[in-house]
């Protein structure tokens, strides 16, 4: 495994642009236009490293989510605890200190949790106009928990007629994978007038149980294979053989997403729009957790845990009006955008053979926001400016039925059951300062926000907790300073500062969380502080004549007052009974800080006019410095992993044979505390991986195309870092697609 990689890293020393402009980056530099600084900039006067999915390029990958998507760039790592989830992770930050921006909105809310998150998955990727994935803190910009980065997606906007005649345009497409059974079928819409334009899109997927490889490692021939199941017939849990250990059973589940927007351009300078977007699946199986054990002792001694465990339906809404108004006088461009979203999600589980016990933990949050942003261009500045806020209201409810009588008893609540409220507001100036001839061009910026708190627990029988009114209220500054230098055409450098910052929100505060495994209880402590990161980027560009370009980025970061859980007491106890189980007292607090840093190489050519090559590479390092002085490896922290393909393009049929890679993530290197999930990895750790994958497509007339691919070509078994759910084995792949 070391020698594929090291031959992968050998490709570095070629680079390529797409002859049909479809990799990552689909325009040159001097082209690529971002949206996530607000106002759409080029990128090349943007210090901060930003990586660019068009449409185009997301119509390629072809992927069955937006977590996969994230994975088919090759830049940024993602963790999988089931099929129906993906956690993005950037330069070592994760889930609540990773920050997702839907058209401009916060998509983070108060109860995003620190460890593993699925909720980007509710994002469409069919829908989206463009991804942006911002590399760094991006607090200057967007406020609390980009401390990692940001991930910021842009969905498809209605287009306008510039004729007497109403302008329809749309696509569809349909989509089989063998690998789960997938069955997707989307379409989107778009019909205008010159004053009026409305869109609709509409995306169903059925996935089935995901098939992992067949080719294991000599030294782990069994790892990850689902040998039984637990499976309820007679009215009774039995535990049965699996019929193919390959199989990851109970793995599958649905989802269906649907936007509707509507433009009214009532002048050339003033613009509305209205922007509806609804996402929900069925119940999706956790099924990292059907791998647990516990002895039951007696008879039954040691098997598997849980009977069932899964999320009930995940549902996303969001309803936003937006102004656009261009001349004002004070600015050149005004955007003004109110908004509201509807999220739930909840949790299910039962023990195997408890039927007195399916324990049932709802969530349902909704938040109101808004934004207004101005920019004005004078001389050769740029000043952007803007307020934003968010109100977060949490309501938590929870029940235990006993299935063979019905009863429905209460149940601990995952948040406080009483009011659960948090508020976000801050004010931002982002400035751009141009010198004449573009040489140089200085970013600098400043934010200031301010968050409130307020939790209240109305039934305390359960912990008896000494506290039961949570009240916290922080103040936070954070900015950024950089400059891009262009000493020549044909290179660009880099250098910039930032600092970011995550507020504790309710998940962090007042959460009551079982970790049964460590046998560890999670209780409330309001006395936490918000997280800060400290960054320090560089970056060299060099184009190769028309050919391509080389790059690479390298950054430190220091993170402090790092929230992480500690041993705590609860009236005067460190440990408690907690679903039957002794379990030991803990808190998160303010304990520690942590030294990250990494680099990012990219490599692009243009063989011949049809033949290319593209690769890059990502490498990161964490570690945490306790209170006593101590070190132990950051959680979160991925291995190496890339991506090197070899594409050949013409017209109307194009090619691309390609590998994904991942080094070793030794157990040494996990951390003993965090989110790492060391139980479902190897003894070793994660073991190092390669596939190699293929896909094609061919144009049938204008408006119609065929893709076919096969990924994992050699049937490889293998996860990804800190995940407990396999990666696909051999998958074949047919989508047909049309554009109008």
């Amino acid at each position: 495994m070391k020698k594929a990689i090291m031959l992968l890293a050998l490709l570095y020393s070629y680079s390529f642009i797409y002859a049909q402009k479809d990799t990552l980056e689909e325009k040159t530099l001097d082209e690529a236009v971002v949206y996530s600084n607000k106002f759409t900039e080029k990128r090349k006067f943007i210090v901060q490293n930003i990586d660019i999915v068009s449409s185009r390029t997301i119509a390629k990958y072809n992927s069955q989510n937006t977590g996969d998507l994230l994975i088919n760039t090759g830049k940024v790592f993602v963790q999988k605890s089931q099929q129906g989830g993906s956690s993005p992770v950037i330069r070592g930050f994760e889930a609540s200190r990773v920050l997702i921006v839907i058209d401009g909105i916060r998509h983070n809310t108060a109860i995003f949790r620190a460890g593993h998150l699925q909720n980007v998955i509710t994002i469409d990727q069919n829908m989206l106009e463009q991804m942006e994935v911002m590399y760094g803190p991006s607090s200057t910009l967007y406020g609390s928990d980009a401390l990692g980065g940001t991930v910021y997606l842009r969905t498809k906007s209605p287009k306008l007629s510039t004729t007497d005649k109403a302008l329809v345009t749309g696509s569809a497409f349909t989509r089989l994978s063998s690998a789960n059974n997938e069955k997707t079928v989307h379409y989107d819409l778009s019909i205008g007038s010159k004053k009026v334009a409305w869109l609709s899109a509409f995306t169903f997927s059925d996935f089935g149980d995901m098939t992992m490889g067949s080719k294991y490692l000599d030294k782990y021939p069994t790892f990850g294979r689902r040998d039984s199941v637990i499976e309820f017939f007679g009215f009774k849990d039995s535990v049965i053989a699996n019929k193919n250990p390959q199989v990851q059973k109970f793995s599958g589940y649905k989802q269906w997403d649907v936007m509707q927007k509507l433009l009214f351009q009532q002048n050339d300078k003033i613009a509305h729009t209205l922007n509806f977007q609804y996402s929900n699946t069925n119940d999706v199986p956790r099924y990292d957790r059907f791998q647990d054990t516990r002895n039951f002792g007696g008879s039954i001694g040691t098997t598997l845990r849980w009977a069932e465990w899964f999320y009930g339906p995940q549902k996303r809404i969001l309803g936003a009006y937006e102004l656009g108004i261009k001349s004002t006088g004070l600015f050149d461009n005004i955007r003004a955008n109110i908004n509201y979203q509807d999220l739930e999600e909840s949790r299910q589980q039962r023990e195997y053979l408890r039927y007195d016990r399916f324990d049932s933990r709802r969530e349902h949050v909704k938040v109101w926001g808004f934004v207004i942003d101005g920019k004005k261009d004078f001389n050769n500045n740029e000043l952007t400016v803007g307020i934003d806020g968010q109100f977060n209201d949490v309501t938590s409810v929870a029940d235990r039925t006993n299935l063979t009588t019905g009863k429905v008893t209460k149940l601990d609540t995952r948040y406080p059951d009483g009011k659960n409220k948090m508020n976000y507001f801050g004010i931002y100036a982002q400035h751009l300062l141009k010198s004449k001839d573009r040489k140089f061009i200085l970013n600098d910026g400043i934010r200031f926000q301010t968050t409130s708190l307020h939790s209240t627990v109305l039934d305390n029988s359960f912990f008896n907790l000494p506290v039961t009114n949570f009240e916290q209220k922080n103040f936070a500054v954070t900015g950024n300073l950089g400059v891009v230098y262009n000493p020549q055409a044909t290179t660009r450098v880099t250098l910039g500062l930032s600092s970011g910052f995550r507020t504790p929100n309710i998940d962090d505060l007042v959460k009551v969380f079982d970790f049964s495994v460590a046998k560890r209880v999670f209780v409330p402590n309001a006395d936490i502080k918000p997280e800060y990161t400290y960054n320090i980027d560089l970056g060299v560009r060099q184009m190769i004549a028309d050919r391509g370009y080389f790059e690479v980025s390298g950054f430190y970061t220091l993170f402090k007052n790092i929230i992480t859980p500690a041993p705590f007491t609860l009236n005067g106890q460190d440990s408690i009974m907690y679903n039957g189980v002794k379990s030991a007292v803990f808190a998160n607090q303010n304990m520690d800080k942590a030294r990250t840093y990494g680099f990012n190489v990219n490599a692009k050519y243009n063989i011949t006019n049809q033949w290319s090559l593209f690769s890059t590479a990502t490498y990161t390092k964490g570690k945490i410095i306790r209170y006593d002085g101590s070190e132990i490896p950051q959680d979160h922290i991925p291995p190496f992993f890339g991506k090197t393909s070899l594409n050949y393009q013409q017209q109307k049929f194009g090619l691309e044979l390609y590998g994904m890679y991942n080094g070793w993530k030794r157990i040494s290197d996990y951390n003993p505390d965090g989110e790492d999930n060391q139980k479902y990895a190897t003894p070793d750790g994660m073991p190092s991986w390669f596939t190699l994958n293929w896909r094609g497509n061919v144009s049938l007339g204008k408006t119609v195309q065929v893709q076919l691919a096969v990924e994992n070509i050699f049937d490889r078994n293998y996860r990804y870092f800190a995940s407990g759910f396999s990666a696909p084995g051999r998958n074949f792949i047919i989508a047909l697609r049309t554009n109008f």
